[in-house]
């Protein structure tokens, strides 16, 4: 389990085809000897396990295996070297929560209509698949490129979330452009309920 808090932004140093998944080495600030093998890390919003660690200059680098139905679900089939993705280390029991309750486990593609900068925040219009929209609720909150974020407006397929100065700073949310696909997980609880609405109703 992950808060959506993102802890460091990682970058894709290669990417090796083996056969239906990639194996991804990814540089990152965390020390080599706080990732064990297994270890969960939300990688721009998907949760994958590491299964090499090692350092290189002053950085860590740790790879992962992109599974086929990761590759088709998420972003991650368009990384490249040098992509720039959010990371966050898994939960551990007494942290503090401060987004929300994140599984990595992604949804679907989202795409940025557009993005409105003002005062050094930046608000993006965000359009997800029809079959989803029903899970976004003004005010709630939604996992967007592995980011908590509160959800501002909704009108149909679109809403909006607004990215103060610090999480531009410290996500790669500044480098996002109208256009683009990020990945979407809608929130837990408000999964459930509509699982448990379906139940009463059959």
């Amino acid at each position: 389990m992950f808060t959506g808090l993102v802890t460091d932004v990682g970058e894709v140093a290669s990417i090796e085809p083996r056969g239906d998944l990639n194996r991804v080495r990814i540089l990152c600030s965390y020390p080599a000897e706080g990732i064990a093998l297994g270890a969960s890390i939300a990688c721009g919003g998907p949760c994958l396990t590491a299964v090499a660690i090692g350092t290189s200059g002053d950085k860590t680098w740790f790879e992962v295996d992109v599974a086929a139905e990761t590759l088709a679900r998420t972003t991650a089939s368009a990384w490249r070297a040098g992509t720039r993705v959010n990371l966050e280390r898994s939960l551990k029991i007494g942290d503090e929560l401060g987004g929300h309750l994140v599984t990595g486990h992604i949804d679907a593609m989202a795409e940025i209509l557009a993005i409105d900068a003002f005062d050094g925040m930046k608000r993006f219009s965000i359009r997800v698949p029809h079959e989803l929209a029903r899970f976004i609720a003004e005010k709630g909150s939604v996992s967007l490129d592995g980011t908590s974020l509160t959800v501002n407006e909704v009108e149909g397929d679109v809403f909006s979330v607004l990215m103060i100065p610090h999480t531009l700073a410290v996500t790669t949310w500044d480098e996002r452009q109208a256009g683009d696909k990020i990945n979407l997980e809608i929130d837990l609880m408000a999964r459930y309920a509509a699982r448990l609405a379906g139940a009463d109703k059959a």
